[in-house]
């Protein structure tokens, strides 16, 4: 696709965030609402995802409820759900980062 100028990044996005931001702005052309839109829903996902995993990371993947079983860490499932919502949003925008690869395992292998 065409490079653009670079866009300023939403409002309230990470610094990481605002990094792929600028990045994908350079190599890729998201001039278009639609594309914004995608994009900044895919980096507000990235954000919450990694709100979600310092959570799971500082309490564990379990915690103990009020009756002193274990149960899983709330946060698991917000950085699952915002994972999953980050990898929709970047495949909606159909960006090459990637060459074709030629199917199968690589030589050597």
């Amino acid at each position: 696709m065409k490079k653009t100028t670079t866009q300023p990044a939403p409002k309230g996005l990470s610094t990481a965030a605002q990094t792929w931001w600028k990045r994908l702005h350079n190599e890729f052309d998201l001039t278009d609402e639609a594309a914004q839109f995608l994009l900044e829903s895919a980096l507000r996902s990235f954000d919450r995802m990694s709100e979600a995993a310092a959570l799971v990371t500082k309490h564990g993947v379990v915690v103990i409820d009020k009756f002193g079983q274990l149960k899983s860490n709330p946060a698991t499932t917000v950085e699952r759900d915002s994972r999953a919502a980050m990898h929709a949003a970047f495949k909606q925008l159909n960006l090459d980062v990637l060459p074709p690869q030629k199917p199968g395992r690589p030589a050597g292998s």
